[in-house]
């Protein structure tokens, strides 16, 4: 059975229906509990609210024809600045986002929040922004017809300090967890309605896939690129150039 959508929002504006999206997303996931599996949890939608909203407002728009999909924050990129692959030189020199970021409550101390002040360098979210970047002349140009968003936004840590992805929660969790994300990428891509949903990594994509099939979003295509990230031989290669010749394969890009 296809799964259907309700928005109720007084506002038609794109950036504010996203935004409210991702307010209600925050706070669903905030009522999940993960004591059980991971040792710390954050929420950037909470801490990192104002830069995650400033990002959604400047960049969330109608035009947008292609959404980024990635997994869920790293711990020196959206955990840090509440911008999807938010590699820190990135979110203030290219996509230009200023708002001031607190910090968790509860903070590992091998994994402090230091917002745009970290000085740790996300290889992912260079390497993903770089790209971008380099090809267009501006963010503003970029996201004329793209737009970057994460499956879930919740960073999870092993007592160590070690990330933990979503994919490797017990099963109970996961299922707890994908409810909330899938319905709010649902309605992310329903107030958007793009051609295309990109999976950042094999992950994203089955995510995407599964939720298109759910919710009866046959119209938008879904694709793959490869996952920027430094634990992967192939993306310390040369990830601008594969993930190029990806999009232009899919016919997402000329």
């Amino acid at each position: 059975m296809v799964k259907t959508l309700m928005i109720k929002t007084k506002s038609n504006r794109i950036g504010e229906q996203v935004l409210l999206a991702a307010g209600e997303l925050s706070q669903a996931c905030q009522a999940l509990d993960f004591s059980g599996c991971a040792a710390w949890v954050y929420n950037p939608l909470q801490y990192a609210w104002q830069a995650h909203q400033q990002y959604i407002l400047k960049y969330a728009r109608r035009s947008c024809q292609v959404v980024f999909l990635g997994m869920n924050p790293g711990p020196w990129g959206m955990a840090q600045t509440g911008v999807p692959f938010g590699e820190v030189a990135a979110v203030t020199h290219w996509l230009k986002i200023d708002a001031p970021i607190s910090a968790p409550d509860s903070q590992h101390p091998k994994r402090p929040v230091l917002g745009l002040k970290c000085p740790r360098s996300e290889v992912s979210g260079k390497r993903f922004w770089g790209l971008f970047s380099q090809r267009f002349d501006c963010a503003d140009e970029f996201f004329q017809q793209h737009f970057v968003a994460n499956y879930c936004p919740l960073a999870f840590m092993e007592q160590s300090a070690r990330n933990l992805t979503p994919d490797k929660l017990p099963a109970t969790s996961q299922v707890a967890l994908q409810a909330v994300c899938d319905r709010h990428l649902a309605r992310l891509l329903d107030v958007l309605q793009p051609q295309w949903l990109i999976g950042v990594g094999a992950w994203a994509e089955s995510c995407g896939r599964r939720v298109i099939a759910e919710y009866g979003l046959s119209k938008i295509q879904v694709g793959r690129i490869l996952h920027p990230s430094p634990a992967s031989p192939l993306s310390s290669r040369d990830w601008p150039g594969t993930a190029t010749k990806q999009l232009q394969a899919l016919g997402v890009w000329s």
